[in-house]
């Protein structure tokens, strides 16, 4: 039976491995973002011909007020909905004495608000039918507050929150939801930065993501072995945690 997929933040990095990676195990995908033409691209590459399985959205997820309309009318287009993934986030390189609101905000509007924005409607829909996967892309950053980027950790928690509400809330009526934490990813995000430990590339994300679906897990790290860092650092008192460059 042929699966029905969204995924939000599909123009690059993770997102676009991902719907390469849903359309190759028999998943017909929705892929949102806001660059049209690179969206265009992935899909083509995706999917593409007569009979197209990855189909192609504009959408800036900034304008959360036109989610709703947009949902209803993938839903429609793919005739039924089995799994939404928001994959959507920012990360602006700040300097070290930095402190923008504007900037802040526009993390925080993409990387949560556009998510609660997204989940929320794959969540009322999967509750109806008593079925569904929800997944939001986080990041090993929300596991502690690290000096590089106050918002971007902050953003990235809260995401972890959510998801973690959203799952207690639907785990009762047959929704699967799935944290996901990466580390550092070769993308144009990570482009030019420094100490970046494991760094995965985005195919090798999306199939972990994928496995991580299939076998219904609530929180993967990937590398796996993140879990483990992340248990460590996790660990360490806060008096000292700040004295530390991670």
């Amino acid at each position: 039976m042929l699966k029905r997929a969204i995924v939000v933040g599909a123009s690059g990095g993770i997102g676009a491995a991902l719907v390469q990676r849903l359309v190759d195990h028999g998943y017909r995908v929705a892929a949102i973002a806001r660059r049209e033409h690179v969206l265009r691209e992935v899909c083509e590459r995706a999917g593409g011909g007569e009979m197209p399985r990855a189909l192609p959205y504009v959408h800036d997820v900034r304008n959360n007020e036109q989610a709703p309309a947009l949902f209803e009318r993938v839903v429609q287009d793919l005739d039924g909905l089995d799994l939404l993934v928001y994959a959507a986030g920012i990360m602006p390189r700040i300097g070290p004495e930095e402190f923008d609101t504007d900037t802040d905000k526009a993390i925080v509007e993409v990387n949560v608000v556009g998510a609660m924005s997204w989940l929320n409607l794959g969540a009322r829909r999967f509750l109806v039918q008593k079925g569904g996967t929800l997944v939001g892309i986080g990041s090993v950053a929300g596991d502690r507050g690290r000096r590089g980027n106050p918002a971007y950790c902050a953003s990235k928690a809260a995401l972890h929150t959510y998801l973690e509400a959203l799952r207690n809330r639907l785990s009762q009526h047959g929704v699967h939801v799935l944290t996901v934490k990466p580390g550092p990813v070769n993308t144009p995000m990570t482009e030019g930065l420094d100490k970046l430990p494991m760094l995965a590339e985005p195919d090798r994300v999306a199939a972990a993501i994928h496995k991580a679906i299939a076998r219904g897990a609530q929180t993967a790290y990937v590398p796996l072995q993140w879990s483990v860092v992340m248990a460590g650092i996790r660990s360490i008192p806060s008096v000292i945690f700040r004295r530390m460059d991670i």
